[in-house]
């Protein structure tokens, strides 16, 4: 750190909550790092299952498919300790359905033991560390990693560290990579049901085990619209492995984010790059917001305030600050359902017929400092204790909370407030919470209210935050609490699956042949003279391979295809609409079959119109790839062709079409000129009977119109 950043944070924090846009990274002692989780497009990492995810919802699994009931309990790791956000989540009263697809087996619901590691994943993952020149470790040791969300069947994660010190280039400098690891993929949440003794969740096992690589960068992110940068050179460089999945959901970028104030949290659900300085900056925010916040309860209780340096911390200072507001906020949880007995709130109304109970905690001094929904200078909503507040109580399984700074409202009137008010015996400095859930589930809520106002008297903790989604999308950029961060109790060795050790020559057979990056692929395809447009689009399919084998010819002893032409094929709907014609797959339609299909039509052996039923023909009825050299197939093509209709006609005949059509709607091309040539084209092909090309008719139709005009 250099001297004029230490001198800098020093300080008292400089900035407006309220403009989070306008916040100095640098004079805040900002730091910040990426965590990237990435598909491999291999196999099952442990087991040998394909990896496949399936669409069905919950009401839509078929019978057959197998479901397992289980709960998940916590218990000591090897060291003797018991992980804080395993102890946390065993209190919640939750149990798991895990649902088995036929990509699932007794390894995936953790009956069978795992099989050591998925070559081709091993592969990836050293091909991606050898592009970001880190240094492979030795032996490929899985670990065990505590998940206690139920969404590994076996309470934890394997995860194998692959390499280390590594670097990705940015325009804006040079950021670390600390580490490097291949892991498995949890299982997905298919819906959760809520009962009066706790939370029932559904869970499907496609996803369960398929590998990913995760990435973490050193804390080397220099700004927010850095980390921006940053994803996108992660990405770019993943997906030129070409071993990685595409589309939603196969790539997550987490965020660990602090200022010198506050401290680390990671920020996961990160998935649009666009939002992610947004979503920094607002953190940001919010981390300067509750580092005053506590200062201003220090200074009203008597306690030493916080220094504006995490680093700067006195742990003595901090114990007695603790005890002081353990002191000042016992849990103390009151039943207050007699108070709402003739509420109007319909949902109070509903929840107490449903079994529930009202409860509430008085939080001594706390008044006007829960704070009501705001909105700061770009929409986004400002940092409130009122919401940290129902974030804690949320991971007890509630739907949310009532704080006294909102109230009355939600159909909770003045009465109901003053009744509340009176039983806690409330001053006006104090402020108080409700909680109207199943007894059991209220008490855990209002715990965990407590347990995060007594933290409201430090800096913010350490925690893993998610951003608000709303249709896929942030709403806007904020976060809220999803647990706390784990320690290091959570990792331990597994021993089912054996060390795979990382030899020299493995090394540099990976090493010495690393695919090209996206500039060099790029350079590749300028050759070919087209458009920058197509080069684009080819690489973002990732059809560009392909394209050059086809261009250059012997896909199945296919000639040579003309680069515009099999470019603009390969970008159309073309292969698509040939496997909607014979109800397949688009993967299914062999790239021999296009290229064969590509080859008659710029030769002029069927029609342009013929290309996709012709195809479709090839492959429901040809002569297969194994069994035909590309010349017989050829000419199966090319007499079925004539036999379909799609063999064009010669320019003669499309003339004395073109002529006759001409003759017969004079007044109409005198009357639209060059615009007659759309509307002519289709009366001129339907008198050529289909077999003529598109594109001769429509150049004929041109040049005699011309002349006529």
């Amino acid at each position: 750190m250099s001297e004029s950043l230490a001198t800098s944070i020093r300080m008292e924090p400089v900035g407006d909550v309220f403009s989070s846009d306008s916040l100095n990274p640098q004079g805040l002692g900002f730091m910040c790092g990426l965590e990237i989780h990435q598909q491999l497009a291999t196999g099952k990492l442990h087991s040998r299952m394909p990896s496949q995810l399936y669409d069905q919802g919950l009401e839509e699994i078929p019978r057959e498919w197998t479901q397992s009931h289980r709960i998940l309990r916590a218990s000591q790791g090897e060291g003797g300790r018991v992980d804080i956000a395993a102890r946390f989540e065993a209190r919640r009263n939750r149990s798991f359905v895990y649902v088995q697809p036929p990509n699932a087996g007794l390894i995936e619901i953790d009956e069978a033991p795992p099989l050591e590691h998925d070559k081709d994943a091993v592969n990836a993952v050293l091909t991606m560390s050898a592009m970001m020149d880190a240094k492979p470790v030795s032996s490929l040791q899985v670990m065990r990693k505590t998940v206690v969300d139920g969404s590994n069947t076996s309470g934890f994660q394997r995860t194998t560290l692959v390499a280390t010190n590594g670097v990705i280039s940015t325009n804006s400098g040079i950021v670390g990579i600390d580490v490097i690891c291949l892991e498995e993929d949890s299982a997905r949440k298919l819906d959760t049901k809520s009962t009066n003794t706790g939370e029932i969740v559904y869970y499907i096992l496609d996803r369960l085990g398929m590998p990913l690589v995760e990435i973490a960068t050193a804390p080397d992110v220099q700004t927010p619209d850095h980390a921006k940068e940053v994803a996108i050179a992660l990405g770019t460089m993943l997906r030129d492995t070409r071993m990685v999945r595409r589309g939603l959901g196969s790539i997550r970028q987490d965020l660990n984010v602090s200022i010198a104030c506050g401290d680390r949290v990671e920020i996961k659900g990160c998935q649009d790059l666009d939002w992610i300085p947004k979503i920094i900056r607002l953190e940001m925010a919010r981390q300067l917001h509750f580092y005053r916040l506590a200062n201003t309860l220090r200074l009203e209780a008597g306690l030493p305030v916080l220094p504006p340096d995490r680093r700067q911390d006195s742990t003595p200072v901090e114990n007695r600050v603790s005890a002081s507001a353990k002191s000042r906020l016992p849990i103390t949880i009151q039943n207050m359902t007699s108070e709402f007995e003739t509420c109007d709130s319909a949902m109070v109304k509903k929840s107490l017929e449903s079994g529930a109970v009202v409860k509430g905690i008085s939080l001594p001094g706390f008044a006007n400092k829960l704070g009501t929904k705001e909105v700061d200078n770009i929409g986004a909503q400002m940092p409130r204790l009122g919401r940290e507040f129902a974030s804690a109580a949320k991971l007890a399984g509630v739907a949310g909370i009532f704080h006294s700074d909102e109230l009355p409202a939600y159909g909770i009137s003045s009465i109901e407030v003053e009744r509340v008010r009176e039983a806690l015996n409330l001053s006006e400095m104090d402020a108080f919470i409700l909680c109207v859930a199943p007894d059991w589930q209220a008490d855990l809520a209002l715990e965990s209210v407590v347990n995060r106002a007594r933290m409201a008297y430090h800096r913010i903790p350490q925690e893993v935050r998610n951003v608000v989604i709303r249709k896929g999308s942030p709403e806007d950029g904020t976060t809220t609490a999803m647990r706390p961060l784990p320690g290091g109790a959570r990792m331990y060795p597994e021993t089912d699956v054996p060390v795979l050790r990382i030899e020299g020559d493995y090394w540099n057979t990976i090493s010495e042949n690393l695919p090209m990056n996206r500039s060099e692929r790029f350079t590749r395809l300028e050759k070919f003279k087209i458009s920058s447009n197509q080069i684009e689009a080819l690489l973002g399919s990732e059809l560009d391979d392909i394209f050059v084998i086809g261009v250059e010819g012997g896909l199945h002893d296919c000639p040579s295809l003309p680069a515009k032409a099999w470019a603009s094929i390969l970008l159309d709907n073309t292969r698509s609409d040939i496997a909607k014609a014979v109800n397949i797959v688009e993967k299914a339609v062999d790239w021999p079959i296009l290229t064969l299909t590509v080859h008659a039509r710029e030769e002029g052996i069927i029609t342009r119109e013929g290309l996709i039923p012709m195809a479709a023909l090839l492959i429901t009825e040809g002569p297969t790839l194994g069994e035909a050299e590309f010349e017989t197939r050829l000419s199966w093509f090319a007499n079925r062709a004539e036999k379909e209709g799609f063999t064009p006609a010669d320019t003669s005949a499309v003339e004395d079409a073109v002529d006759a059509i001409l003759a017969e709607r004079a007044d109409f091309v005198a009357e639209r000129g060059m615009e007659a040539v759309g509307p002519l084209m289709g009366m001129v092909m339907g008198k050529l009977g289909g077999a003529a090309d598109g594109k001769i008719v429509s150049q004929v139709l041109r040049e005699k119109i011309q002349k006529l005009t």
